[in-house]
């Protein structure tokens, strides 16, 4: 027993030692033994050609392709976005006819490989020599050659983007499904608009179930691109990094070359999905993100940071005033 300053008498401090977890240890132990041998298996093998490596990574026709796979991929998953909400908007509509439109457009492009599409794609020059507006079965107003309005570029994108706004169209379906119907009931009761709804209510709320899926979708779509050979287009990336290490016969390096751009690219779109992730699910995990660095963890300090973040989450909505009572208090 100790006694304090003013003499009263205080229970000896409790020795504390924190619970031993050898498991730890050794799968540590164990992970840094298997990284290690990786790493010894890939620099000490000179097969890989390292020097290759660093010397194609820079190379100018190397760089372009992996612009050409930006474009490609920023380009198609633009265009897939925007079909992808009208689709889903039209999936729930009350009009049988655009719920068929778009029950068949999802049916077709999810049930035919995107390599055959984009073959048809870079064929459809050979399908249609020229494209025209008119009546059916009438007088053409105006005549295109195929070839002068399709390039390989834009069928590329075109088939990438008609293919991905399938697959969007069933996530943002499930997003717009994940939305508590009673909000909707609650703005038309206010006098809202079915587009102010959408656009208001139900989309912000859905982005935190269609943000994730979307990041994968686009990170997919990245290594996608690869496939636009079949179109043809030849300036992307793969074929670029292939073509090089067809002409010096050395194509391991150059796949190497390859795996390590599309690595730091996924690498660069998962941190912008993080944040995305973030920014949506505001006030949905438990204040983790609007109160971070403000009493984290478990305890009456997170749950005290948890309902601090979910009020400035309300706050930030701008659905709320100040003084709550002032339009009631005398």
């Amino acid at each position: 027993m100790t006694a304090d300053t003013a003499g009263r008498t205080l229970p000896e401090p409790l020795t504390a030692r924190p619970v031993p977890r050898p498991g730890r240890w050794v799968s540590g132990a164990v992970v840094a033994v298997l990284a290690a041998m990786v790493v010894h298996a890939l620099v000490t093998n000179p097969n890989f050609r390292w020097d290759t490596v660093w010397l194609y990574l820079r190379d100018v026709n190397v760089v372009r392709g992996v612009g050409w796979t930006l474009v490609l991929t920023f380009g198609s998953m633009a265009i897939a976005v925007v079909l992808a909400v009208l689709l889903a908007v039209m999936r729930r509509s009350d009009n049988p006819v655009m719920r068929w439109v778009s029950w068949t457009y999802i049916w077709f492009f999810r049930g035919t490989p995107i390599y055959t599409q984009l073959v048809f794609w870079g064929l459809i020059s050979v399908l249609y020599p020229r494209l025209s507006l008119g009546v059916p079965f009438g007088p053409e107003f105006f005549v295109f050659d195929t070839r002068d309005v399709i390039t390989a570029f834009w069928a590329a994108l075109i088939g990438l983007a008609l293919n991905e706004a399938a697959y969007l169209a069933e996530i943002v379906r499930a997003g717009l499904g994940s939305v508590d119907p009673g909000q909707s009931e609650a703005a038309r009761a206010l006098g809202m608009k079915e587009s102010k709804i959408l656009r208001r209510i139900v989309l912000p709320q859905a982005m935190r179930v269609i943000v994730p899926p979307t990041g994968n979708e686009t990170i997919s779509m990245l290594k996608t691109t690869s496939l636009v050979v079949a179109v043809p287009f030849t300036l992307e990336l793969t074929y670029a990094t292939s073509a090089i290490g067809t002409r010096t016969f050395q194509p391991i390096p150059l796949l190497i070359v390859a795996a390590l751009w599309y690595l730091l690219i996924t690498s660069v779109l998962m941190v912008g999905q993080h944040y995305l992730e973030r920014y949506y699910g505001r006030g949905f995990d438990g204040g983790t993100s609007a109160g971070r660095g403000r009493g984290r963890g478990r305890g009456p300090a997170g749950r005290r940071g948890g309902r601090l973040g979910r009020q400035e989450a309300i706050r930030s909505a701008g659905t709320t005033h100040d003084d709550p009572f002032a339009e009631v208090t005398p």
